[in-house]
């Protein structure tokens, strides 16, 4: 996050307008940004919390914008180009000064041409507008508000509570109670904006439909599937070319702490998601004593009597129990980010149950988990270790880790350390591994051709992603049908990423052992040890070949001998059926030349020499349909040959390295 903003910095010293195509952020809280403050704005050292006004505080204003201008629109003398888009999703606390007559005022995000609003004022203009612009078309600011006190004298009829669409002024073209639903069910189920706990918002607008929507939600729900307002306008005809985004919120007679816990934003496309338990809390704001000095002794002196006795027994079962959940750490565990208490995740899985093991691999057990301290599923792999030698530099790996964001990954959240134990916290997966799907699969389901082509192109794009898009190469050095999970939507997302390293060069020239599942392993890497980019464009190869003929890795030919899965896929070309590879279960339900494409994608994909290969990038053009494949012109001169290459090829390394059959699993 670190680089992006201070490429946004510069950009905004030396004047220069941030192109449409490059403006998307995540801000998982807000230490080490360079946000423009103004007015009673800070961020929250401790937590890292953006505060925007502070409940103590009556008739204050605070301001808090992105650090550079986005060019959002380009306007000539003939049309208006209405094209633009983006989305925003942002995580928000409020909590008001008196609990039970509640706060004021509310906030907003806004879009304007400056990140200043000279002689805004507070109270219900929310630091935006004062009461001889509002509702002057001049402004050019577009704003959604989360209103909590009642009543405006340019809208006297407002309800407190509600979140509403400006444009120009306070008095909101369209405005709803805060609230949400899910559909089909007509029933809203509200949301107290003062409740002080985190509530999620999401906004976006489609420039080519020209229309806002805006949605709410508590952080204990998933997202509704229904906007809480939808609301046509075209806001390339309000806003100027160049504009400012960011929060103004404001306190009057009443006050409350505004806070904004983490913020997500994109130009032409859709937001990044925030992980929630990655977000600061709010501050534990709770509210003075009144009793008098009196009573507060009696009350010392009372529970002191009575709750004594009460106390040692408290502290002998702290005491057992923290022996149950003892673990040392380290000085420099401390001073990396996302680790878990081991306490946590014990309870998290019931103390690791058997019952709630998801699968078992080579390098441990996953169980699944419910967060105590948050109530999210999660998924966590418990690795035995023997060794505590590099268990240092492994956290450091997993920090580093823990910072990809793709649609297409298993987020990893976090680690901790336990004696001999590390374990790794997952985003959980309802649907279970591609593999189980494939070839193992519940009752009678069957993965259509559109899903699977689907699930193909994800892991594609999330491969793509950890080899050029990321800050570094990430080569994942484990890609199988297996650690492919499936979401809610049917979505591929590429999981476990306990093989998965770092490089800067695209190749880990110090590997020093094969890791790895045999089938997978390209023969390079077999050879020399050093993984690449490459072998997982080798092993994602073997996974177009099972997703399209719903075989495994290794088949038998009519004479019962086994050979490859590419091999067996090589004969059906050269015989010109390259087609009778496909899944017979799928009963020829398929689009003839996307099944084709994959098979020879495939083919190509796992190629002997690792030059012959394309890069993931190559690899996603395929799929979309924007390149043509080459033609296989020498592929099928090896014909039966791999098999027998890779697997001389393999037994040799095995013979001469037998650091392979710990690392290698046979599933």
């Amino acid at each position: 996050m670190a680089a992006p903003m201070f490429l946004a910095f510069l950009l905004f010293i030396f004047g220069i307008v941030v192109p449409s195509q490059s403006i998307d952020f995540i801000y998982d809280g807000f230490n080490q940004t360079n946000l423009i403050l103004d007015g009673f704005a800070r961020i929250i050292p401790s937590s890292g919390a953006l505060e925007l006004t502070n409940k103590s505080s009556a008739n204050v204003i605070g301001h808090a914008f992105y650090p550079g201008p986005i060019h959002l629109f380009t306007k000539n003398s003939s049309s208006v180009n209405s094209s633009n888009s983006f989305s925003t999703y942002f995580v928000f606390a409020i909590v008001p000064k008196d609990v039970n007559h509640g706060g004021g005022y509310g906030f907003a995000f806004t879009i304007s041409p400056s990140p200043q609003f000279p002689g805004a004022e507070g109270d219900h203009f929310l630091g935006i507008f004062n009461s001889t612009n509002d509702g002057n078309p001049s402004n050019h600011i577009f704003a959604i508000d989360f209103d909590t006190v009642d009543g405006h004298k340019e809208a006297p009829d407002t309800q407190g509570n509600h979140v509403g669409i400006n444009i120009n002024s306070m008095a909101s073209v369209a405005s709803e109670p805060a609230s949400y639903r899910f559909s089909p069910t007509p029933i809203k189920e509200d949301v107290w904006l003062e409740s002080g706990n985190p509530i999620q918002a999401w906004i976006e607008y489609d420039g080519e439909k020209g229309v806002v929507n805006v949605t709410i939600w508590p952080e204990s729900v998933p997202k509704p599937t229904t906007p809480l307002i939808s609301y046509p306008t075209n806001l390339s005809a309000v806003l100027k070319e160049n504009v400012y985004i960011g929060f103004s919120a404001a306190t009057g007679n009443r006050s409350s702490s505004h806070y904004i816990l983490g913020w997500s934003f994109r130009l032409n496309g859709r937001a990044d998601e925030l992980d929630l338990s990655w977000l600061p809390r709010p501050p534990n704001e709770g509210k003075s004593s009144s009793f008098k000095p009196q009573i507060k002794a009696l009350i010392a002196i009372t529970s002191t009597v009575i709750i004594f006795p009460l106390g040692v027994l408290i502290l002998v079962v702290i005491y057992r129990r923290r022996r149950q959940y003892s673990e040392s750490i380290e000085d420099w565990e401390l001073e990396c980010p996302h680790r878990f208490r081991y306490k946590d995740l014990y309870e998290a899985t019931k103390g690791f149950k058997e019952s709630g093991i998801l699968g078992v691999g080579g390098f441990g057990a996953v169980y699944k988990g419910v967060l105590p301290t948050t109530g999210a599923e999660v998924a966590i792999k418990k690795i035995s270790n023997d060794s505590v030698q590099g268990v240092r530099e492994f956290a450091a790996e997993i920090e580093s880790l823990g910072r990809l964001r793709h649609k297409n990954l298993v987020n990893l959240q976090g680690w901790c350390k336990r004696k001999k134990d590390l374990l790794l916290v997952y985003d959980y997966v309802p649907n279970g591994s591609l593999g189980s799907l494939l070839f193992n699969p519940e009752t009678n389901f069957l993965l259509s051709w559109d899903q699977r082509y689907n699930i193909l192109k994800g892991i594609a794009s999330g491969l793509l992603y950890l080899h050029e898009e990321w800050e570094k190469v990430v080569i994942h050095r484990d890609v199988k049908s297996s650690n492919v999970l499936i979401d809610a939507e049917m979505n591929g997302r590429l999981g476990d990423f306990g093989l998965a390293r770092l490089c800067d060069g695209g190749i880990l020239s110090h590997t020093t052992s094969v890791v790895g599942t045999i089938g997978y392993i390209a023969p390079e890497l077999a050879q020399t040890g050093k993984a690449s980019t490459s072998s997982d464009v080798y092993a994602y190869g073997v996974l177009l070949l099972e997703v399209a003929s719903g075989r495994g890795r290794i088949v038998s030919d009519p004479d019962g001998d086994s050979l490859t899965l590419a091999d067996w896929v090589i004969e059906c070309l050269q015989m010109g059926r390259i087609l009778d590879a496909a899944d017979p279960k799928l009963s020829s339900k398929f689009v003839v030349e996307e099944m084709e494409m994959v098979l020879r994608l495939g083919l190509v994909c796992s190629h002997l020499k690792a030059e012959a290969r394309p890069t993931m990038r190559e690899v996603t053009r395929y799929l979309a349909g924007e390149e043509s494949l080459p033609i296989l012109d020498k592929l099928t001169s090896f014909g039966s040959r791999q098999a027998n290459e890779y697997a001389s090829t393999f037994l040799e390394v095995i013979s001469t390295d037998t650091s392979i059959t710990s690392h290698c699993s046979s599933s």
